[in-house]
């Protein structure tokens, strides 16, 4: 195949992929509350099955933000969207959504869903203050992958908050929620 035809290839893989973002989006505001406390649910349960630092962590954590399917696409300019709730003692108090923005050489697309367990009181309140977060400002995320689950125990627990990413699928390298900002949302 010439060098041409796989770019176009690549550049219609990516450009389909980008217009399913833009569908999955509009079909998750369209999520009812409902929808999303079971999804959160379900994404939590999974995790938990599969991860049994996550399922420690969780033991301890005050709060847990979960984004069950973030969908992110990509062509130079790529976006990723979803929508998650704010649990609070297994009861849901608030819904958010994650919307990231990035540049650079990436074409595709993925999901993959994501929790973040909140530590302490001042990382809720900070949450809750802010009606939203920045992740990289605000109080200490830490991406727990395989490599830093190894070193975790539940007295080793000092940051604000854990990040735990599940489920990527796609043609995408790689997941970062660095720079992703989180802002609460009507439901």
């Amino acid at each position: 195949m010439s060098t041409t035809r796989r770019s176009f290839m690549g550049l219609a893989v990516a450009a389909a992929a980008m217009g399913s973002i833009a569908t999955t989006g509009v079909a998750q505001a369209e999520n009812t509350a409902e929808d999303l406390n079971q999804q959160a649910a379900m994404a939590l349960e999974n995790l938990y099955e599969t991860n049994a630092v996550a399922k420690d962590i969780s033991e301890q954590a005050e709060a847990v933000l979960v984004f069950p399917n973030i969908v992110k696409a990509g062509l130079v300019f790529g976006g990723a969207y979803g929508e998650g709730v704010l649990k609070e003692d297994g009861a849901v108090t608030d819904y958010y959504n994650s919307v990231t923005g990035s540049w650079g050489l990436q074409a595709g697309a993925q999901s993959y869903g994501y929790a973040v367990f909140l530590m302490n009181d001042e990382a809720v309140d900070y949450l809750k203050e802010s009606h939203g977060w920045e992740i990289g400002v605000g109080p200490t995320v830490v991406v727990v992958d395989e490599g830093a689950a190894k070193n975790l125990s539940t007295s080793t627990l000092k940051e604000d908050a854990y990040a735990f990413i599940f489920d990527q699928q796609g043609l995408m390298a790689g997941v970062s929620i660095e720079g992703t900002k989180i802002t609460e949302i009507d439901r």
